[in-house]
């Protein structure tokens, strides 16, 4: 996949945390097959959504994807923006029913599945973060991030598949 020079440049690399992140976040397969999908589908512009599962000792379950319309329409080949109501609907909807909002996912058209300045700006701590990268229509791979809240950057989070 072609990386563009930006994400090379110091304010890209600034955004990453040298260490990875302790935890683990464990993405069922229909989960990630979901996902990927979307991102296809909504290629050339970014797609975005809810993750919805469990935080637990520390490591992400992550059991379902909701998509959320993107309502950044004057730059939504590179930015997103959930729809807040669409979030609060979710959020009420999933009370009492033992899974939680617990991340966000958006897609990365022509681009790698690297956070930018602005997912930084816009993170919020103990959220996972999966951007999946599209090169030309096709999810070419997919990566998890955290907010290491001690250096304010992204951490790299161990993806895992499960069944």
């Amino acid at each position: 996949m072609h990386e563009p020079a930006r994400f090379q440049s110091q304010e890209y690399l600034d955004v990453l945390d040298a260490e990875p992140s302790p935890s683990t976040s464990h993405v069922s397969s229909d989960c990630l097959a979901a996902m990927k999908s979307e991102a296809e589908t909504g290629y050339p512009l970014e797609v975005c959504g809810l993750l919805i599962g469990c935080f637990v000792d520390g490591d992400w379950r992550i059991d379902e994807a909701r998509p959320v319309p993107n309502l950044n329409t004057e730059r939504a080949v590179d930015r997103f923006q959930l729809d807040p109501k669409v979030f609060q609907e979710i959020d009420r909807e999933l009370r009492g029913a033992g899974v939680d909002i617990i991340g966000i996912y958006h897609s990365h058209p022509d681009c790698p599945a690297k956070p930018s300045p602005t997912d930084l700006g816009n993170a919020w701590e103990d959220y996972a973060y999966i951007i999946v990268s599209v090169d030309a229509g096709s999810a070419h791979d997919a990566r998890c991030w955290a907010l290491n809240p001690a250096s304010r950057r992204f951490a790299a989070v161990k993806l895992v598949e499960t069944s």
